[in-house]
């Protein structure tokens, strides 16, 4: 069960409504944009709740005259109203995992292939194509920024941009390693392999967030762009790399055409990753503050795909399991999404 704080939500709205109403508001439009779209997102959920407490209200009035004089068209439209009040519940229940500032920016997403050459490249690029399928499916855009092919199959790795309201909200549970078992079709004998990949998710850098870099802490290259072609990047002589001297971040881009565009590319999501870890930072403060002693490590392996000797894919953290792999693999992964963020309550 969730919890919600209406009496918080409206203190939200009030602070928010006063905000717009200072004279000053529209001096700087993109912060003034910013509050706009807080408001109306805690304005949306405080409706949502309303509306709900309504449908329950009516179902339990339905229910208590059901009791009283029995009606067998009454007790299908009960049924009916059960039915639309649970639907409804799971809708606000989502909106309320997804209330958090950042949850609805764009995404930045990696994939590295673990050790095992041919075989955990092959599997880095299913889970690129599962990504891929995922977005299409739900209206979110997919735009690669990085992409390098694997020695005979599969990738080396790939950054890609997932773009759309909410999309990292959605996604920031897929943080971590990747583990496939299956018969696998590089092995001449038929043997059964255990491939790993890693997937990080990074929030794009929201304009509005501050996040200073002093150029004397970068590191910058410039180097001809290497990979696919075509199909995923440009070949050209504008690929450029920049590495974050006191984190030790490293950031590569090569798809835009100049190594300036390519260079402003690697900024935004150089703050991109700085803003992760700054969140990761605060949520760790959090999870200190209420004693709780989850471990958060990005390594760790969260979900297990197996297509031989039988088909299951289990997320090792919530226990969900599905025995569609194909249907899991072609980007329903829905379930196993709203299933991590419950589970974070």
């Amino acid at each position: 069960m969730i919890h919600f704080d209406l009496a918080k939500l409206e203190d939200k709205l009030e602070t928010l409504k006063k905000r717009q109403e200072d004279a000053d508001f529209w001096d700087d439009p993109k912060k003034a944009q910013a509050i706009i779209k807080e408001y109306n997102t805690a304005k949306e959920l405080k409706e949502a709740y309303y509306q709900n407490l309504e449908a329950l209200n009516g179902a339990l009035s339905l229910s208590e005259e059901l009791n009283k004089n029995y009606d067998e068209e009454m007790f299908e439209l009960l049924n009916e109203e059960y039915t639309t009040v649970n639907k409804n519940f799971e809708d606000f229940e989502i909106k309320v995992l997804l209330s958090n500032d950042y949850d609805h920016a764009n995404v930045i997403l990696e994939i590295h292939p673990g050790a095992g050459g041919t075989e955990s490249q092959d599997w880095a690029m299913m889970l690129y194509r599962m990504y891929q399928r995922y977005a299409q499916k739900n209206g979110f855009g997919f735009e690669v920024m990085d992409y390098q092919d694997g020695d005979e199959a599969g990738m080396k790795s790939c950054s890609v941009l997932i773009k759309g309201d909410l999309a990292y909200g959605y996604l920031k549970g897929e943080t971590g390693v990747h583990r496939l078992v299956r018969i696998s079709p590089f092995d001449a004998s038929g043997r059964r392999h255990t491939s790993f990949a890693s997937v990080e998710i990074t929030p794009e850098f929201n304009d509005e967030i501050k996040i200073d870099i002093d150029e004397k802490d970068l590191e910058v290259d410039t180097m001809r762009s290497s990979g696919a072609g075509g199909q995923h990047i440009n070949k050209t002589d504008s690929a450029v790399r920049i590495k974050h001297i006191p984190t030790g971040i490293v950031v590569f881009s090569q798809t835009e055409r100049s190594q300036i565009m390519n260079r402003e590319r690697c900024m935004q999501t150089l703050k991109s990753k700085l803003y992760q870890r700054a969140i990761a930072e605060k949520e760790a403060k959090v999870r200190s503050m209420k004693g709780e002693q989850k471990a958060i490590e990005w390594g760790s392996q969260i979900r297990s795909y197996i297509f031989c000797p039988y088909t299951l894919v289990k997320d090792h953290r919530t226990g969900l399991e599905e025995g569609n792999v194909e249907k899991v693999m072609d980007g329903d992964i829905q379930e196993f999404l709203f299933s991590y963020l419950k589970s974070q309550i």
